[in-house]
């Protein structure tokens, strides 16, 4: 970087910063201005538009801490030259959005536009006819640095850039953030990969793979807006915590509109107040459970006995038994949802008898088969036939009757199976019961089997390593006419029915032609700490690539022989004279001791989710909350407890790779007995 008296690039560009946040407010106001009084014919419309020039204005807003661009890119061609869409000469600023003059030229270009992937994907190999690529630092908002790379000039050797490096490396605490300008080139191939395919990404710990995924949906909304504004989009994480923890992600990037969930929320037909032991979950959360849904619902389904006789004036109509079981097979073999089949019977049964008056002379039209379709006769011939079924009804009656439950799990879920399913005690209703998460999404199974499930453009799904089959069922149905990005990682599955294989996965949600891309490049985890934590590899996810830190920092790691809770305090009390956050893992039973360890040092600390402070730096996490959290720092304590703390040795081992790849900056491994073999 140089300048000189006569040369002030830097202050060129800050100018051209001052001057795009001026066109930006200029923007906001004009939208603000807009009479809405003389375009609406009335209220609802007026109501409509209004919502959406409050949107507008919403994503027009210009976060001062947030840098309105961060790149630039001169190319070297006019437009219509074979390798390029830029104009000679012409230069164009990246950013999070679009920003124009008064003359409608753009100042900003959004990221997720075509002439700006260059920035992320050109290359001294490549330069796909860029000459010049800038990339900006900021402190605050304030543009405090800029940093060139010729691309074009061969004389010019391939380094690593500082910008971008000091980026990827700056602390991760608090909200989640964009990482719009750090976006690696195998990163950028999934983000702009097509609305119509699904993607799977299999990421390690600090790879970006829920970036990723959120960058995905910014950059499909921009593609298929009108598209996905009809259809919808959802972002599913696994818990609360997590989805505040990446919420701000979208709107930073100006999308305000994709909903976020949990699976539970997605299922919440019923209130959920029970828990399953190990087996149980297993059993309920297993794929072969829907065809026992299946069967159950349709077990409702009885041939007719008796005929139909429709009295119409001085006429009577009947329908005879075995027309009438015609028409119910036939229905059956369309395969169609159980609700929509029991819709559509009193019409079939009232076409037969027009069939009949047509026969005989008559001329009934469209309203007649309606008025015979509502009649009691057919009515009641429906509900004799076709009886309505409450999902949740179907379900207590499965969980609570063991021969309504054996005659449809026959051939499906052995004796020992049923009998881990089935609830000991008798539930008087739906209300009085106590069901678990894994009975809701059974529920929503019916549910759907009943009615059709609503199907969203396109739907994210992270941490999907955790989900059980059904669960990936459920979050499928949302997603039957559009498309998926599942993110997950498969050395952190850390429930009795954690993922197999993505493959298997892709299956279960209905999406067996998705493309499975592996990311494997580490921005936020210190290279020793994550060459350590990937010993566990072999034993927890053979054939797993280890994730491989891009940081130049190798950051802070020490394994540390203590011996009790008061050198782990200590440890703490360490890291706590650094600047930034520090997380204490323990399995959860050694947690009580500690905390009453730190209560006698007199050192304040958080639960896991509570927001730092500058008075209370330390978060006090059980190892089975540590999935998704980060730390600057971290005191892991008792490897080998954390493992003994699991129902089996694989799941304890995950668990122990998920405590061990929490931290930031640095990590104390903290350990008064052995540590577990597997870490060498």
């Amino acid at each position: 970087m140089s300048t000189s008296v006569h040369d002030d690039p830097l202050g060129r560009e800050r100018a051209h910063l001052t001057s795009s946040r001026a066109a930006l407010r200029a923007m906001r106001e004009d939208v603000e201005a807009l009479d809405i009084r003389d375009v609406t014919a009335n209220w609802v419309n007026a109501e409509v538009l209004s919502r959406q020039i409050d949107e507008r204005i919403k994503a027009l807003a210009d976060l001062s801490d947030t840098p309105l661009f961060f790149g630039r890119l001169d190319y070297l061609h006019a437009p219509g030259a074979e390798q390029a869409e830029g104009a000679e000469g012409e230069r164009f600023y990246i950013g999070r959005r679009h920003v124009h003059d008064g003359d409608g030229d753009p100042m900003v270009i959004d990221w997720r536009a075509p002439v700006s992937q260059p920035f992320y994907r050109a290359s001294k190999k490549d330069p796909m006819d860029v000459g010049l690529r800038r990339r900006f630092g900021y402190t605050g908002g304030d543009l405090t640095a800029y940093e060139d790379e010729h691309l074009s000039d061969p004389q010019e050797a391939a380094r690593t850039s500082k910008l971008l490096q000091q980026e990827i490396e700056r602390p991760r605490v608090g909200p989640m953030r964009d990482i719009v300008a750090t976006i690696q080139p195998e990163q950028d191939e999934i983000v702009r990969s097509g609305l119509g395919g699904t993607v799977c990404v299999q990421g390690g710990p600090g790879t970006g793979k829920t970036a990723v995924g959120l960058h995905r949906v910014a950059y499909l909304l921009y593609a298929h807006r009108e598209r996905l504004a009809r259809t919808g989009t959802l972002v599913i994480g696994p818990n609360k915590s997590f989805l505040h923890y990446i919420e701000q992600v979208l709107p930073a990037l100006g999308e305000l509109t994709v909903r976020q969930a949990t699976v539970d929320d997605l299922v919440a037909h019923v209130e959920v107040r029970g828990t399953d032991e190990a087996p149980a979950a297993v059993v309920k959360g297993d794929a072969r459970l829907a065809e026992v849904l299946r069967r159950a619902v349709y077990s409702h389904v009885r041939m007719p006995t008796e005929p139909v006789v429709v009295v119409r004036g001085s006429r009577r109509w009947r329908v005879p038994a075995y027309e009438l079981e015609d028409i119910v097979r036939e229905l059956l073999d369309r395969n169609i949802r159980y609700g929509a089949a029991r819709e559509a019977l009193p019409q079939r049964i009232a076409h037969a008898v027009l069939v009949q008056m047509e026969r005989s002379g008559e001329a009934p039209d469209d309203r007649v088969q309606d008025a015979v379709a509502r009649g009691s006769a057919v009515k009641a011939a429906v509900k004799e036939v076709w009886p309505p079924v409450d999902p949740a009804k179907l379900v207590l009656r499965l969980l609570t009757d063991a021969d309504f439950l054996a005659v449809h799990a026959e051939g499906i879920l052995d004796e020992d199976e049923q009998k881990t399913v089935l609830w000991a005690k008798p539930v008087r209703s739906v209300k009085a019961a106590k069901w678990s998460a894994a009975d809701a999404v059974l529920i929503d199974e019916t549910a759907d089997i009943v009615e059709r499930t609503h199907s969203l453009g396109h739907v994210v799904l992270d941490e999907a390593q955790d989900l059980s089959p059904m669960q990936y069922r459920a979050v499928g149905r949302r997603c039957t006419t559009g498309s998926a990005t599942v993110l997950g990682d498969l050395a952190q599955g850390t429930t009795p029915w954690a993922t197999r294989s993505w493959g298997e996965a892709l299956a279960h949600l209905g999406k067996a032609d998705g493309v499975i891309e592996e990311l494997t490049a580490g921005f936020r985890v210190p290279t020793d700490v994550i060459t350590y934590a990937s010993r566990l590899l072999p034993h927890i996810a053979p054939g797993l690539a280890p994730v491989a830190s891009v940081r130049e920092n190798p950051g802070f790691f020490d394994l540390r022989p203590v011996a009790g809770a008061d050198d782990v305090v200590a440890a703490c009390e360490e890291l706590l004279r650094n600047e930034g956050s520090v997380g204490l893992i323990a399995a959860d039973a050694r947690v009580p001791a500690l905390a009453e360890a730190l209560g006698e040092a007199g050192i304040a600390y958080l639960d896991p989710g509570e927001e730092t402070t500058a008075e209370t730096r330390l978060t006090l996490v059980p190892a089975s909350l540590a999935k998704g959290l980060e730390y600057d720092y971290v005191v892991l304590d008792e490897p080998r407890a954390v493992v003994e703390g699991e129902p089996d040795e694989r799941t304890g081992l995950r668990r122990l790779y998920v405590a061990l790849t929490r931290a930031v900056s640095g990590l104390i491994v903290a350990y008064a007995g052995e540590l577990p073999a597997e870490l060498g």
